[in-house]
């Protein structure tokens, strides 16, 4: 996703999920997970840059829900944009036969589920459920809830830290527009 949408939509999200027990994620950690791998040994990081280099490029695009989605929606831990892809679909297949195939990664059993998080809830002190969030999941406004497309596929570093995760790219490759 284009930097200058991630900005509109971070912009947005400061106002609309305005909650003292929310905490926004950075516009620069905005992304669209397509294979979450976990812990990968340093040493077959050039094995997953093989995987993305053979990937063929193409558009992928991205067409929002026009209201966040709170998960689980009775007590969310995170509020998220979901977003209609059979072409993100087909590419998250792709690279999860792909990164299997090598033992870079488990499959999951559940179905893929497009969506950009653009905030988590905070646990309660001492306990591992999120608080309680005083907002309904909001409508996006008119001017984002138009289709964009992926600029590239990422593998990430996560630093987790306590302010949030850090997001690092290690390998990419584009996609055309």
């Amino acid at each position: 996703m284009a930097a200058e949408l991630r900005a509109k939509l971070a912009d947005w999200a400061a106002g609309a999920l305005a909650d003292p027990a929310v905490r926004l994620l950075p516009r620069e950690s905005l992304h669209v997970t397509l294979c979450f791998l976990g812990s990968v040994p340093e040493r077959r990081i050039p094995e997953i840059e093989a995987v993305l280099d053979a990937l063929e490029p193409r558009a992928v695009p991205l067409a929002p829900a026009p209201r966040l989605a709170a998960k689980p929606p009775s007590r969310p831990r995170f509020f998220a944009l979901e977003l209609s892809s059979q072409p993100a679909t087909a590419l998250q297949a792709e690279l999860s036969a792909a990164l299997s195939e090598r033992g870079l990664y488990e499959p999951e059993q559940r179905p893929y589920w497009p969506h950009l998080t653009l905030a988590k809830v905070r646990g309660e002190r001492g306990k591992r459920r999120p608080q309680r969030v005083g907002i309904e999941p909001p409508e996006l406004p008119e001017g984002l809830v138009r289709t964009f497309d992926s600029v590239r596929v990422a593998l990430y570093r996560s630093i987790l830290r306590p302010t949030g995760a850090e997001y690092i790219p290690l390998a990419t490759r584009d996609l055309p527009r």
